[in-house]
């Protein structure tokens, strides 16, 4: 499937499920290609055939957006190495959920979760180890009996009862020998924290007005999007294009359409103009009336005048 059929799929799974979608990311490179909202629920989605090629700086974009507007990051693709992604499962690209389009319909249309995540070795499942236990102490087994009908150790299936993780292979044999459900579905809109420690951001605060830190805003630097910077005051979220009228303005409208589906701010900040205007959601001012304001409250007053 190519890259436009792929992602025309996402959408319409998105749609199919009552999500308000944004408008298509169209720069290149890009971390992400479609931010989506269902009440509480914020995605910002990666759409790529092979979910190998998303490399670490992307993916830590695609982190640190999600971070910052309280959502969760998804990869979608089709391929991993030299084989399809299985349907119903999952898979962990740089610390982010990667599955196919077909999974993503079973979870958000028909809320069939996953129960099956890809590691290297092969497919495994996460199994409830409380129930576990209480099934094989309602059969009067101990941990040797348990062991010796799997085939492991007594070790292991301690393990398996702590919370451990199995094989696809184990798991069915265990719900056979009880006749029980014991795999626990995964949930992969879950919030968790993304964000690798080897990944740290990379500021670039010289490449920012000086003005922001001075009214104490904070800014979180983007390689990859269309905005060049998440700013932030104390719990408003600004997503924050800098440089010439040139270079940003081309962004304005889908930067404001992104900030209409995050419920956040949208501005861009010119470096050599000195009107202020609004392209759809988005403020356009020139960097110099940055100087007159004294806190970052102000910032926001600016922005939210109509």
């Amino acid at each position: 499937m190519s890259q436009e059929r792929l992602v025309q799929t996402v959408i319409s799974v998105l749609i199919m499920a009552g999500y308000n979608v944004s408008e298509r990311c169209g720069i290149r490179p890009r971390s992400f290609d479609i931010i989506a909202r269902k009440d509480a629920k914020l995605l910002v989605i990666k759409v790529v055939p092979h979910i190998d090629s998303v490399g670490e700086e992307s993916a830590h974009d695609l982190a640190l957006i999600a971070h910052h507007l309280d959502a969760t990051p998804i990869i979608v693709g089709e391929r991993a190495r030299d084989s399809e992604l299985e349907r119903g499962a999952v898979y962990i690209r740089h610390g982010i959920v990667a599955t196919n389009s077909k999974t993503l319909y079973d979870f958000l249309v028909d809320e069939v979760p996953p129960l099956v995540f890809a590691q290297p070795g092969g497919l495994y499942v996460n199994i409830n180890g409380g129930k576990l236990r209480d099934l094989r102490e309602s059969r009067n087994l101990s941990l040797g009996d348990l062991a010796s009908s799997l085939g492991v150790s007594r070790r292991t299936i301690s393990k398996y009862e702590s919370g451990m993780s199995t094989t696809l292979d184990i798991a069915i044999r265990l719900e056979e020998l009880f006749d029980a459900a014991i795999v626990e579905a995964i949930d992969i809109l879950k919030k968790s924290s993304y964000l690798a420690k080897k990944s740290e951001q990379k500021e670039h605060e010289d490449n920012f007005p000086p003005d922001f830190r001075r009214i104490g805003i904070e800014t979180h630097t983007m390689c990859r999007a269309p905005f060049d910077a998440l700013a932030v005051y104390e719990k408003k979220t600004i997503l924050t294009g800098y440089g010439t009228a040139q270079k940003t303005i081309r962004h304005a409208g889908l930067i404001g359409n992104i900030s209409e589906i995050t419920e956040s701010q949208a501005v861009c900040v010119l470096t050599d103009c000195k009107k202020k205007k609004r392209i759809g959601k988005t403020l356009i001012i020139g960097e110099d009336m940055l100087s007159d304001l004294t806190q970052g409250s102000e910032f926001i007053e600016l922005i939210e005048d109509q």
